[in-house]
């Protein structure tokens, strides 16, 4: 049915693996530079009277010491004190140190903390934003084939000053297309079988769309899809949800042996595919149905791109049917990264064995014509059957099987290697080398354009470089160390960001402040967003100080126009890994549309850069406002003395989280049941209480903070206080995780968050309590209440702790 996939390795010059990331420690931070000045000129009054009273080791020190420190700010690689590897990396240890105040006047300057928001404001630019789309969409860059785009992004960022960046490379495991056919098969009696129609598994060149045309075209085809050439029966089979496979097998329809025909929406694809196989079908045919389009369809009267905002019939939404809830990353190094020599295992485990292919709802109509009168029509099932936006065009929407004289020829030929993947990484070192904010896009896309994903974040992305760049020029120092991340192979399954995630997980528990992430940056009029609770309030806040390009209020803002509503963390971009398996609080936005909205063409050629200046985003306002977001997002992150988190937010979300999960419970036939979560309810208490308790406490540090013009720092008593807060803040998402995972999918490991076990993009709160009840399991509910409480109260334990007495 399938043919096995050989590990080749594809070759590649040695000189693309390139170090990471260099580190360098420098001097003491400041909340205002201006406020600087006068702690200097006091420095220097305690210079001087050190000077007068110097022994001749002093003399020595001033002669030989200092010297050296003062030629470190020109020379990246001579850091002042000594780095000591983290394992077999190259990274240091990030202690915050008290370096030498004689070399402090150095790194003074005239960019406060409101010069730094008004550059930030400024400087994102519609045009410089449609210049960087125009780059990125201008040829294929599909991951492991993007080299040029990466070292452009890289010396992009060194001219925007950053010269601290580098291309990363991980060896990665991943399909690249060979052939596919679709055929709809007829046999007439007595009579070999004939092609009824052969599907042409392409979408048109459109004379308006210069990227649908292009030679070197990307085929359409799903990544990580298995090699296979099957012919049998198919069967409708909705949306591909668990719940509509559980109604076909109610309704008594044959599936195992035959093909699944699925519209795309509701779930994951790779879940849809995965749920066939596990129901012993044998391949998947995945198309994008226009009764999802909301009221922007052909029917509803709107003409089909080029020539209207609805659907172009041919696109096709290309994709990865990796099981994304069971592990992101390369599927043949869970847990491990793909570097050169690393022991690889199998990669059934989060990829299927049977052949699936995307196609057109042009395509998929012969082959649901065919299937009227056949089998039960899918209104009979439920009201979540009947969305198919094809019935003006004659389908009825019957499930099959196929009558007999009828068959689907499915054949799909992938090439399996492993290939170089490149990640670009930036910084932009900080005072404080131990607390870090982390700022990705991904750059890779599944055709020519992707203008709206995930070029709107990668042109936003260099908006956000080129105004942090201008604000280092003019002396700006960050409080916090910044990295920045162009990834390579999120389409095929965040494969870059995982596996540097894998790789740097000592360094990111011992650093990692928060993780910020823009993949579809604009593609409508409308500011979305998911976030970890801890973010919220600095969200919430970042959005009142951005003006909305939409100005039918004169002055409103973002936070003005937005619902208000964010999203729980599930998965489907980069910021996984470091959520679910690191516990690093993070926020994934951008704008988007909705069902008034011109249709994006999701994954299809034409997210080009022609429909996003025609229909996404006229002019590139909300390119330049999601960049706006952005930047500000990461100033108030990395500029605040006391991190501006809010753990009260997460308590009260953990709580509310648990109230549905508690009512299930109950409602277990088995009356244990209503005591299995006791204990958390209880424990929760206890941590809204400790988080409350340092949300004030953080507030007290901040306000004498802003009350010391600027020498909080030198007063070591407030100083430690202040990195005694941050330490809270800054690892309590991390007391969520599980060291051993979520039971059958162990690569995820944070109790609270993680991608529905069957939905893959949706989060799921509390995964492990809701599949025990998914599975009516009492040992399971008790088992993951247990381990959950612990964890809690341990959050509650670190919260609580007070600073030992001074001696």
């Amino acid at each position: 049915m399938s043919s096995p996939r050989p590990h080749v390795i594809a070759q590649h010059p040695d000189s693309e693996r390139t170090p990471l990331i260099k580190v360098v420690h420098t001097y003491p931070p400041y909340e205002h530079q201006r406020k600087r000045r006068s702690c200097v000129r006091y420095c220097f009054s305690c210079v001087l009277s050190i000077l007068l009273l110097a022994t001749v080791a002093v003399s020595i020190l001033l002669v030989f010491v200092i010297p050296e420190c003062r030629s470190h700010k020109s020379s990246f690689k001579k850091p002042c004190t000594p780095k000591r590897p983290f394992g077999s990396t190259s990274f240091g240890t990030f202690g915050l140190a008290l370096y030498p105040f004689l070399g402090f006047a150095e790194t003074t300057s005239d960019v406060t903390y409101d010069d730094l928001i008004a550059i930030l404001s400024s400087t994102p630019d519609e045009e410089k934003a449609m210049e960087w789309s125009k780059y990125y969409t201008s040829g294929p860059h599909l991951a492991g084939k993007n080299l040029s785009q990466a070292e452009w992004t890289r010396d992009k960022w060194v001219e925007f000053g950053v010269p601290q960046s580098e291309i990363v490379t991980y060896e990665i495991y991943v399909n690249y297309p060979v052939s596919s056919r679709l055929a709809l098969l007829e046999q007439s009696e007595n009579e070999a079988w004939k092609v009824k129609y052969e599907a042409s598994l392409k979408e048109d060149v459109l004379e308006e769309d210069a990227t649908s045309g292009l030679a070197d075209r990307i085929p359409t085809f799903h990544g990580y899809s298995a090699s296979g050439n099957v012919t049998a029966s198919y069967v409708f089979c909705n949306y591909g949800t668990l719940k509509d496979f559980e109604d076909l097998v109610a309704a008594n329809v044959t599936l195992e042996g035959n093909i699944a025909l699925i519209k795309y929406g509701g779930i994951f694809r790779g879940l849809k595919v995965k749920r066939a196989q596990e129901l012993k079908m044998i391949g998947a045919v995945i198309y994008t149905d226009p009764g999802d389009d909301g009221s922007v369809t052909e029917d509803e009267g709107d003409e089909a791109y080029p020539d209207g905002p609805a659907r172009q019939p041919s696109s096709v939404q290309r994709g990865s049917v990796q099981f994304l809830s069971v592990a992101p990353g390369d599927p043949t190094t869970p847990g491990v990264p793909s570097k050169p020599g690393v022991v690889r295992s199998p990669a059934n485990a989060s990829t299927p064995s049977i052949p699936s292919i995307p196609i057109s709802y042009t395509d998929a109509l012969p082959l649901l014509k065919a299937l009227n009168g056949y089998g039960p029509e899918a209104a009979t099932l439920g009201e979540s059957w009947m969305k198919g936006g094809l019935r003006k065009q004659g389908v009825k929407y019957n499930i099959g099987p196929s009558p007999p004289e009828l068959a689907l020829n499915l054949v799909n030929e992938q090439d399996y290697v492993i290939t170089p993947m490149w990640n670009v990484i930036g910084v932009i070192n900080g005072t404080i080398p131990d607390e870090v904010v982390i700022l990705g896009n991904h750059r890779d896309a599944w055709v020519a354009g992707g203008a709206g994903d995930p070029n709107s974040g990668s042109a936003a992305m260099n908006e956000v470089v080129r105004s942090l760049g201008i604000a280092l020029k003019k002396g700006w120092r960050p409080l916090r160390t910044i990295v920045l991340a162009s990834w390579d192979g999120e389409e095929y399954g965040l494969l870059g960001s995982t596996e540097w995630v894998e790789e740097y997980v000592p360094w990111l528990n011992a650093t990692a402040v928060a993780y910020l992430n823009v993949d579809v940056g604009s593609v409508g009029p409308n500011f979305k967003a998911s976030a970890a609770p801890l973010l919220n309030k600095a969200l919430i806040e970042t959005t009142k100080l951005v003006l909305s390009p939409n100005q039918t209020v004169a002055g409103q803002t973002v936070y003005d126009t937005w619902s208000k509503h964010i999203s729980t963390m599930g998965s489907g971009s980069d910021f996984t890994a470091f959520q679910d398996y690191v516990g690093i609080p993070s926020v994934d936005m951008g704008f988007a549309g909705d069902r008034t909205s011109p249709v994006y063409h999701y994954h299809s050629n034409y997210d080009s850069f022609y429909w996003m200046n025609t229909y996404g985003d006229p002019g590139f306002h909300y390119h330049a406002t999601i960049a706006r977001i952005w930047a500000l997002l990461t100033a108030r992150i990395v500029e605040t003395p006391v991190i501006d988190f809010n753990a009260t937010d997460y308590a009260i979300a953990l709580q509310g989280y648990l109230k549905p999960v508690k009512e299930r419970a109950d409602d277990l036939e088995n009356p244990a049941g209503k005591f299995a979560l006791t204990g958390l309810e209880i424990s929760l208490g206890r941590l809204l209480n400790a988080s409350i308790s340092l949300d004030a406490e953080a507030e007290v540090l901040a306000a004498k903070v802003a009350a010391s013009a600027g020498r909080w720092q030198w007063d070591a008593d407030l100083a430690q206080a202040v990195r005694k807060v941050n330490n809270k803040y800054k690892t309590l998402e991390r007391q969520f995780i599980y060291k051993k995972g979520l039971d059958g999918r162990s690569w995820y490991k944070h109790v609270v968050f993680a991608p529905g076990l069957w939905t893959g993009y949706a989060g799921a709160t509390f995964p492990g309590l809701v599949e025990a009840l998914d599975a009516v399991s009492l040992k399971g509910l008790y088992k993951w209440g247990g381990i959950i409480t612990g964890l809690v109260i341990d959050a509650v334990e670190m919260l609580e702790t007070k600073p030992a007495p001074a001696v």
